[in-house]
């Protein structure tokens, strides 16, 4: 698909809903991009037009030569990355130390899955650390606690126009401001063209609709006896709800009602009958079709990429870090692997997400937040706010948030797409504005305390509740409403 292509789909086919949250929420003003014009050309033509000076614009905020102490726990790389982000991850830690080298900061990378569990029990204790960076889910609960200290981008010498409106929003509790984004990203569809032309299906033609993903994935299982898509539905990881839940959208369903422009959370819509229409289609391929991973139960997206590099896997949902991936799981193969690895590779093709039945598009508009905690829950008591307000100026910056998003996500801060670093990326990270793209489709997590254990634990039970025969696909979709209602009334699962 073209870049033309791709920013007609855009203009085209976005909901209504999505991009006029994007374009009219109270929280944007005026971005320093324009929103109504995104596609992959205009993000090219704005790429490069402007520098900016990090250490001079954090230096407005804490002097260079402030002397202090700060700890900060942050979910780092993990296994499925590639090795050019886990490059930025240390190139940032020494620029920030070299540009403030009186700041004595201890640093703690943690894995997605451990971190918001690990966090928990800390301050439970009042053993938090000063500052703490979380993915975007995680930020409304620990706010809705008491736990975190109000934080917003003017703060630091941003705007709050600066960041996505769906990024901001997952920073609020309670119409006040806890946190500010550092990146966020969109996934988009990947599939092997080769896989595709082998089983029969037009190798540059993706399945248009989610109910196209079912046949294709029998298509390619009954023709050539490989997983035709990667199924992800582990508990307690991620990975599931950002792959589920565009499914869920794109029926037509929601565990709330998410997808409207002004949501309420109101009403569970997990067991409507166009949610349980997308539990079905996870129950045909794993069940009745047996055309993704028998590994799926426990499979992380990490888990997909080596079956894609086989040539085991025809189609998954993931980043345009993927790419990378398999360059970098490429390295490690030998003889007559190598060559079949490279044939993967050249067979890479990215898409967008596919649509409902009615043609409705959604993603999970991901990312993280960087948060500072109250003094009475950091170990020792205090809280070094202006060490604090430097690393999340670092951070947020035009620069950093675009390089430490380098490989696999997006800037946090809108004025990074305008930087030489955006440039250089769409010129070397091959699909990256296929992933960019699907920005405007983003919808965001509920932005309610609860989202991470409805998000993490509900959403993948009630797939291994249907997945594995425990409960029909009706009884999984009603076991997980019922949960969901008791945890938003203040029970336990």
């Amino acid at each position: 698909m073209s870049a033309f292509d791709f920013g007609r789909a855009i203009r085209g086919s976005v909901s209504a809903a999505v991009l006029t949250s994007f374009l009219t929420s109270p929280v944007l003003a005026a971005p320093p991009v324009d929103l109504s014009k995104w596609s992959p050309e205009y993000v090219r033509s704005i790429a490069g037009t402007k520098d900016f000076d990090t250490a001079a614009e954090c230096n407005k905020v804490t002097p260079l030569n402030y002397k202090g102490r700060l700890t900060f726990w942050y979910q780092g790389v993990f296994e499925g990355d590639p090795d050019l982000l886990r490059q930025y991850y240390k190139d940032f830690f020494v620029a920030f130390r070299k540009t403030y080298p009186n700041i004595d900061l201890q640093d703690q990378a943690l894995t997605y899955n451990d971190l918001l569990d690990k966090f928990r029990t800390a301050l439970l204790g009042n053993a938090g650390p000063m500052m703490v960076r979380l993915q975007i889910l995680g930020g409304v609960e620990f706010a809705s606690k008491g736990y975190l200290q109000e934080l917003k981008p003017e703060d630091v010498g941003y705007a709050t126009e600066d960041f996505w409106p769906g990024a901001m929003k997952s920073n609020m509790w309670k119409g006040k401001t806890y946190g500010i984004p550092t990146n966020n990203e969109t996934m988009a569809l990947i599939w092997n063209a080769d896989i595709f032309k082998r089983a029969g299906l037009d190798p540059d033609r993706p399945p248009a609709t989610w109910d196209d993903v079912v046949k294709y994935s029998k298509q390619i299982h009954d023709k050539l006896g490989i997983a035709g898509y990667g199924l992800v539905a582990r508990k307690n990881a991620g990975n599931t709800p950002y792959r589920f839940l565009p499914q869920l959208w794109g029926y037509g369903g929601g565990v709330f009602d998410e997808t409207a422009q002004s949501p309420t959370y109101s009403k569970v819509q997990i067991n409507s009958p166009a949610s349980k229409q997308a539990l079905q289609a996870s129950y045909d391929m794993y069940v009745r079709d047996k055309s993704v991973p028998v590994s799926a139960l426990t499979n992380q997206q990490a888990d997909n990429q080596p079956l894609f590099l086989a040539g085991q896997l025809g189609m998954m949902i993931s980043h345009p870090s993927d790419y990378d991936v398999m360059l970098d799981l490429k390295k490690k193969t030998s003889g007559s692997d190598t060559q079949k690895a490279q044939t993967v590779i050249d067979n890479m093709r990215y898409g967008l997400i596919p649509t409902g039945p009615d043609g409705k598009r959604a993603v999970v508009f991901g990312g993280s937040n960087i948060h500072i905690l109250k003094p009475e829950y950091v170990d020792g008591g205090k809280v070094d706010l202006p060490a604090a307000k430097a690393l999340a100026c670092f951070w947020t910056s035009p620069e950093w948030s675009l390089k430490m998003a380098y490989a696999g996500s997006n800037p946090g801060n809108l004025n990074g797409f305008k930087t030489k670093w955006m440039k250089e990326r769409l010129d070397n990270i091959k699909f990256l504005d296929v992933t960019t793209s699907m920005l405007p489709y983003g919808v965001p997590f509920p932005t309610i305390p609860e989202t991470p254990e409805i998000m993490n634990i509900v959403v993948p039970d009630m797939l291994q509740n249907a997945l594995t025969g425990a409960m029909t696909v009706d009884q999984a979709a009603d076991d997980a409403a019922k949960k969901i209602k008791n945890i938003m009334d203040g029970g336990k699962l």
